[in-house]
């Protein structure tokens, strides 16, 4: 039995969301998928990660791996493809050039939702000050977008996961100073010794103490862990944001982005190393008023 061919799709009554970002930036735009969901009804396909997609599934009529090689004929102006109702673009075209070429793949005027604002994630070119940097959280600042388009923005309103127990993710990424994975270690066996709740969640890569820790590579399974409640502590990461937009309240360490614009949504305590004073004993004591004001 051969592979299984792409959908055959009516693609002109459809509206394509293409969202190329990672997990954290998929994460940030739900409030967006809300509100074209809203506008449009039931006909939003989604385009990208789809194990990032797939998390807010509920609000496509079904969702589409970018890896395709179906889907080439949008990168490339040699190859035909299908015709869409409109397509919509969350993401960085500082040219303006995917816009122009979509133009031949949508009924209605492509759409164009810029993903966050120029110098609040890329460093400048070399010799070149950076860019005044709007500061609205990301959030807000996609959702302005959508007002200006005519389209009615609508926040999604993220339910609590009250609970006590403490989830520490000490992913670590390309940052050498990102609050080491030695302080989550002792943030566990610092509540572990007191009684408490206290997981370590591992990511991919990172070699730690298997006592009271834990690995899940499916993001299905973490949401699932996350239903539970509780509090998440990390640097800043994209799990973070899919904790918050789970319901659990965040303590988020940043180094390099500042959390008043990349923050997760919801409860979030937001410190920034090399500014704020970050350690083992304070993060603890944060933790500690953050359950006993739940």
């Amino acid at each position: 039995m051969g592979p299984a061919s792409p959908p055959q799709m009516s693609a002109e009554d459809e509206v394509l969301v293409v969202h190329l970002g990672g997990l954290g930036d998929v994460c940030l735009a739900e409030s967006l998928f809300l509100s074209l969901r809203e506008h449009f009804g039931d006909r939003l396909v989604g385009l990208g990660n789809r194990r990032f997609l797939d998390l807010f599934s509920g609000y496509f009529k079904r969702t589409h791996g970018v890896e395709s090689r179906h889907w080439l004929y949008l990168f490339s102006e040699k190859l035909a493809g299908p015709r869409w109702g409109r397509i919509i673009f969350i993401g960085k075209d500082r040219r303006g050039s995917i816009r122009r070429r979509w133009k031949a793949h949508s009924v209605a005027e492509p759409m164009f939702v810029d993903m966050y604002p120029d110098g609040s994630f890329d460093p400048p070119p070399e010799g070149e000050e950076a860019p005044p940097i709007e500061k609205a959280h990301i959030e807000d600042y996609q959702l302005d977008q959508l007002s200006r388009s005519g389209i009615k923005p609508r926040r999604k309103e993220i339910t609590p996961k009250m609970g006590q127990r403490v989830i520490l993710y000490p992913e670590q990424g390309f940052l050498k100073e990102k609050w080491p994975a030695e302080n989550f270690v002792a943030l566990r066996d610092l509540f572990r010794g007191r009684g408490a709740d206290a997981l370590l969640m591992r990511p991919p890569g990172l070699l730690l103490s298997a006592e009271g820790s834990l690995f899940l590579e499916d993001l299905a399974d973490v949401k699932r862990l996350f239903d539970d409640g509780g509090i998440f502590v990390s640097n800043d990461s994209g799990m973070a944001h899919l904790a918050g937009a789970c319901g659990l309240a965040t303590v988020t360490i940043f180094t390099a982005f500042d959390p008043a614009i990349w923050h997760p949504r919801g409860r979030n305590i937001s410190l920034r190393f090399g500014v704020d004073r970050v350690d083992a004993r304070l993060v603890g004591e944060m933790i500690e008023e953050t359950i006993k004001n739940q």
